[in-house]
């Protein structure tokens, strides 16, 4: 086509007219998704992480040690630090002050180029000026060479140029600003979820003290930890039997700084924890993948060179080696390159020598000096070696025994007709009785059914031998297809929705949250990538006249009543799934136009890995700690 007949065919009326140029930070506020994830409660709270990474970015290069976070009872914000100031002379290219400059453009600041900082966090470098557009007003004040400085802002743009604003004795930058309810909503800031983030930086930052402070209710938290990741790596096996003191790692391979905290325990899951540059990196990277081999590597060396492991014996595989291993991995590196769907993986491609080196190094020198610990973890890793056997032979002995192959479906599952996962749903529904209405009452073509009798393995507390024991979790393994340990494989699931659907009853939540345990120590990716769900069936129906109402809380079942006050209510209280027809399970808890799926997510992995060790392991007095705290808060239990 040439460009006149272009011009005259139906695309004729989209011209350069049609092509918009936005200003300034214009875009920040029209797409504020693409700068700080979503507009809900991660985005709300993402903009108080961006204005305290500036001040982290002082801290990491020598400039500070005190950062503080207010929340206003008007739910505007205040960070304050005693670094340097940001910069209030004139930009010699731009004409406007410094200050100006960082508060109103994107990608202007010390972290670009040959700027202030060799090492900055945060994953876009946009930081206050998103802030600053996304919000109501912002205010921002400087305390440098002894003067004061203030500007002020309103949805991005400035009100008015910097001011002297008096004499001070200090050095600093505070940020006060009021995020915009046009754009999240209802602005209320979590206190608890604060407080996660500023503790993590607290810990990835030794030596500097964040501190959170509520006016809303006048709470205060401040941290500060000395031994910073190792001091992380104890908190995280705080409740768990330990087989060393910790190991901590320090070193720096050019511009890349590299810690690393190990600490082994008697437990039977992997722990490992990294970031780049104060982010969580949840995906991993090349830092994982270069610590990984340095393990490995090093931990085989030391057990062939002191006779645990003999002449014909096989390596230890990475598996064996990470079978009770707790460890926080953290680099700092001048120009990171993060990858994956949510920037949560590190792509730097020298990082892996580097990290891998430092940690080599590192570890050999550790347990050359410390060869009592060093046997205690070769020992844990070779039991691990023998509980992988275990298991490989019991699976490949069940599978004798049977006469079945891998890829056999388990007789009790009702599969759906779809062969197409990401339209499966695969329900894993307690006992028989709720098993048969769910049958009954799904749609064949999309939904599965999968009955799980009695209580499964608890695996928080069992070797993985002991897995491939249990008959429900092999049915269980073997429905969703993706194999388990090392033959797991993720492009093989069947159903991209798995469903726990219990009774709301104590047993029905045991039970949940023994799958939820199963699913986070061996398939974290399936929650991980949203496939992870818990259905809510109704606690009561009310029934007046012809009028039929699902209920699901006691506090809703107590507003439907008020509603309904002088009629004749039939109230019936549902404890069991097995109590409803196919037909009412369908219509409450399965159908995809009427239900309400919770889906299973983690926002803090170390804060997860917390409770589910509590709740589920082996160590008794945390559990009736915990119990004992949050027992008044469960407004209905049925025994």
């Amino acid at each position: 086509m040439t460009p006149e007949q272009i011009n005259n065919s139906n695309n004729g009326d989209y011209t350069a007219e049609n092509i918009r140029v936005l200003d300034g930070l214009e875009a920040v506020r029209l797409r504020p998704g693409m700068y700080i994830g979503d507009t809900g409660k991660d985005g709300l709270h993402h903009l108080v992480y961006e204005i305290v990474y500036n001040s982290i970015d002082e801290a990491m290069a020598g400039f500070c040690d005190h950062i503080e976070v207010t929340i206003h009872p008007d739910n505007s914000v205040t960070v304050s630090d005693n670094g340097r100031g940001i910069p209030v002379d004139i930009h010699p290219e731009k004409g406007v002050s410094a200050l100006e400059l960082v508060m109103t453009t994107l990608h202007a600041g010390g972290k670009f180029g040959d700027g202030a900082y060799s090492v900055s966090s945060g994953l876009h470098g946009v930081g206050a000026s998103v802030v600053n557009a996304l919000s109501t007003w912002m205010k921002a004040e400087i305390r440098r060479n002894g003067k004061l400085w203030h500007q002020e802002y309103q949805k991005g743009e400035r009100l008015g140029e910097v001011k002297a604003a008096g004499k001070t004795d200090d050095n600093g930058t505070t940020i006060i600003f009021m995020a915009d309810p046009e754009i999240f909503g209802e602005i209320v800031y979590d206190f608890n979820v604060l407080c996660e983030r500023l503790r993590e930086l607290a810990f990835l930052n030794k030596g500097v003290s964040l501190s959170v402070r509520d006016e809303r209710n006048d709470n205060e938290v401040s941290f500060f930890f000395e031994g910073g990741i190792a001091s992380l790596v104890r908190r995280i096996n705080k409740n768990r039997q330990v087989l060393d003191k910790s190991i901590y790692i320090a070193g720096s391979v050019n511009s890349t700084a590299v810690e690393i905290a190990i600490q082994y325990n008697d437990g039977y899951s992997e722990n490992v924890t990294a970031f780049a540059n104060c982010v969580n990196t949840r995906e991993g990277g090349t830092h994982m993948t270069g610590f990984r081999a340095a393990l490995t590597r090093v931990l085989n060396d030391y057990a062939r060179k002191n006779k645990f492991l003999k002449d014909n014996d096989p390596n230890l595989s990475g598996e064996d080696i990470r079978d009770g291993l707790t460890a926080v991995v953290s680099v700092k590196v001048a120009q990171p390159q993060f990858e994956g769907q949510t920037k949560g993986k590190l792509g730097n491609p020298e990082v892996k020598g580097q990290v891998e080196s430092i940690a080599s190094d590192g570890l050999t020198e550790y347990l050359e000096k410390h060869p009592e610990e060093g046997k205690s973890i070769i020992d844990k890793c070779l039991l691990a070696a023998k509980a992988r056997e275990a298991a490989r032979k019991a699976r490949d002995l069940i599978l004798k025994k049977t006469g079945l192959e891998f890829g056999t479906l388990p007789g009790k599952l009702a599969d759906c007709s779809s062969n197409n996962p990401k339209d499966c749903e695969l329900y894993l529904v307690e006992g028989d009785s709720a098993g048969g209405s769910a049958k009954q009452g799904r749609d064949r073509n999309f939904q599965a059914i999968l009955p799980l009798r009695g209580k499964i393995l608890n695996v928080e507390k069992a070797a993985k031998d002991k897995i491939f024991d249990h008959e429900e979790i092999r049915a269980l393994i073997t429905a969703l297809g993706t194999g388990i340990s090392e033959a797991y494989d993720y492009s093989k699931l069947r159903y991209h929705q798995i469903i726990i659907m219990t009774d709301a009853d104590v047993d029905g939540a045991h039970i949940r949250t023994l799958l939820l345990t199963f699913f986070y120590r061996n398939m974290s990716d399936l929650i991980q990538n949203g496939h992870l769900f818990i259905a809510q069936p109704p606690l009561y129906r009310l029934q007046a006249g012809k009028k039929q109402n699902w209920v699901y809380s006691d506090a809703e079942k107590d507003a439907e009543l008020a509603k309904l006050k002088g009629s004749k209510v039939d109230v019936q209280r549902y404890k069991g799934l097995g109590e409803m027809s196919p037909e009412q399970l369908w219509e409450t808890t399965m159908n995809p136009a009427t239900r309400t799926l919770l889906k299973v997510q983690v926002e803090d992995a170390i804060k997860a890995d917390e409770i589910f060790h509590m709740l589920m392991g082996s160590e008794v007095p945390p559990r009736k700690s915990f119990i004992q705290a949050h027992a008044r808060s469960v407004k209905n239990l049925d025994i």
